[in-house]
């Protein structure tokens, strides 16, 4: 595979209203989950001397709430939310998660639904576990054994489809009822609460993030590099930083076999891409971007790139040697930063000597298979 790239500057950046943070119920929502704890931010000092940069952090999310990626931020604060619309339970009535499985035992038995690529998935089959409810994962049908078996881990029933992403969605939206409640990140006509509550839930990362930085007195971030896929923790990363000042420059990335929203913003709106959606970057590999998420990555994102697989396992063996474990998707990052300073384009974006780059690293090694293939050992093998 060749190690190509393209950078597109955002014609709608800049445009419309600014996109406002939600408020502190959703991280003291978190900090009641079990197992809650922030994630580390790393600075990894030696990468940015190579790269001629003056810092590179890194939130490495490949581990929140003992699960590989940062989905269950957004999957819980979406879950408790649309439970709360469909119950009409007391959102103050409980102290822990098992006070709120009995508070929803009275409402009878309901089943949680999403599609995914494998975290999102897991991360509403572990939310539909803690809470005493079923849940249906739809997955896609090239999606790795080893991502079905932790989402079955869960206890979920997982259904594959002949198909890519968005035909896995179509078929989770379909089971919706008055007992089956579909958490999905990405938005259509008709259904737009609950992937908007996604985007919020996705803003604990960013709220860490500033606590971090201060209290380590780091260098603000000048740059923000965030995954896109259907674009829900881009329009976070987006709706976090729009209101800071100085405001970093914010750079979205997505597989060049799925730049779904690079070809939206192009024509300044949503469309599919046709494509054989043929990349190891799965959490990123999807054909339409989320009409719910769009307006706020228009307006927010200063650039997008799309980049090829190599780029990503560059990055993936560029973060083993640093002591961090990445999947495809969670290098995408670090990809995407490897790609505009080593293919000429880092002018482009203001990557400078004084540059101080915020990247996410949003998965573990969810396909160990994969891992030694790039890496050359299995992800935990001492």
């Amino acid at each position: 595979m060749n190690s190509e790239s393209l950078l597109r500057e955002n014609p709608q950046a800049g445009e419309g209203a600014a996109v406002h943070p939600p408020d502190d119920a959703v991280a003291a929502f978190h900090r009641r989950l079990p197992g809650y704890e922030p994630t580390p931010l790393v600075e990894l000092e030696s990468v940015a001397a190579d790269l001629g940069l003056e810092r590179v952090y890194v939130k490495v999310e490949s581990n929140r709430f003992d699960l590989p990626s940062f989905k269950l931020l957004g999957a819980s604060w979406a879950t408790y939310r649309a439970l709360f619309e469909r119950t009409g339970i007391d959102t103050r009535g409980w102290n822990s998660l098992e006070d709120l499985a009995g508070l929803l035992a009275a409402h009878g038995p309901l089943t949680l639904a999403a599609a995914t690529d494998g975290n999102h998935g897991r991360a509403v089959a572990r939310m539909a576990h803690l809470l005493g409810l079923t849940a249906q994962i739809f997955v896609p049908s090239d999606t790795a054994d080893a991502r079905i078996v932790a989402i079955e881990s869960e206890g979920a029933d997982v259904v594959v489809v002949d198909g890519y992403y968005d035909d896995a969605m179509e078929a989770s939206a379909e089971t919706a009822s008055d007992t089956n409640l579909v958490i999905a990140d990405t938005s259509w006509e008709g259904y737009e609460d609950v992937p908007a509550w996604v985007i919020e839930g996705y803003s604990t990362m960013f709220t860490e993030v500033d606590v971090q930085v201060s209290d380590l007195g780091l260098v603000e971030p000048t740059h923000v590099i965030t995954p896109l896929g259907v674009g829900a923790l881009g329009a976070a990363t987006v709706a976090h930083y729009d209101t800071k000042s100085p405001r970093p420059r914010i750079i979205g990335v997505e597989p060049s076999e799925a730049a779904c929203v690079q070809a939206a913003l192009e024509v300044g709106r949503v469309i599919t891409i046709e494509s054989e959606f043929r990349t190891s970057m799965v959490g990123l590999n999807c054909g339409t971007a989320s009409p719910i998420a769009f307006p706020a990555l228009s307006r927010g994102l200063d650039w997008t790139i799309a980049i090829n697989d190599s780029w990503a396992e560059q990055a993936m063996r560029l973060y083993a040697d640093q002591g961090l474990i990445s999947g495809e998707t969670g290098a995408a990052t670090m990809g995407a930063l490897l790609a505009l300073v080593q293919a000429g384009n880092r002018g482009d974006v203001g990557l400078d000597e004084q540059a101080a780059v915020l990247l996410v690293l949003t998965e573990g090694a969810t396909d160990p298979v994969n891992y030694e293939r790039i890496v050359g050992r299995a992800p935990y093998s001492s």
